[in-house]
């Protein structure tokens, strides 16, 4: 005869009437255990979700390329000041390296401003050809709608 060893829980761990524990039921307030298949529960979940979003969708998505002003400001001005410093620092650390004093530092800085202005231009004409190209996409939306 073997001897019934039980857990100490297994009354709470069982499935009861609802086909969850007490235990379980008391802990979560709702069945995790559920009788619905999980397509439709997936499907109403997705449903949910598009209503929280507002709709089908059907505005107008957000463009990456799209920058406000301030951003393209700000973006030119850290590159200008990313030059002057890398300059700055290249040539104080080889003056202090070589020991003539002002002259590396001058010239490594003046080279930092060089290459921090032609970063500036080279994201101003990226800038430039983006604007341009949404304008020409504008355009021929127009052309389209007026055809």
């Amino acid at each position: 005869m073997e001897a019934d060893i039980r857990f100490p829980f297994a009354k709470a761990l069982t499935p009861a009437r609802g086909g969850l524990s007490t235990c379980a039921r008391f802990r979560t307030g709702v069945p995790i255990l559920s009788d619905a298949d999980p397509r439709s529960r997936l499907t109403e979940l997705e449903t949910k979700i598009e209503a929280a979003k507002g709709g089908s969708g059907a505005g107008k998505p957000r463009r990456v390329e799209e920058h406000s002003q301030a951003q393209v400001a700000w973006r030119m001005v850290t590159e200008l000041v990313a030059g002057l410093g890398i300059g700055f620092a290249i040539g104080f650390g080889l003056d202090a390296l070589a020991g003539s004093e002002p002259f590396m530092m001058v010239t490594f800085t003046l080279l930092g401003f060089w290459a921090g202005v032609r970063t500036m231009l080279r994201t101003a004409r990226e800038i430039g050809g983006v604007e341009e190209a949404m304008a020409a996409e504008d355009d021929g939306k127009r052309r389209d709608d007026g055809d």
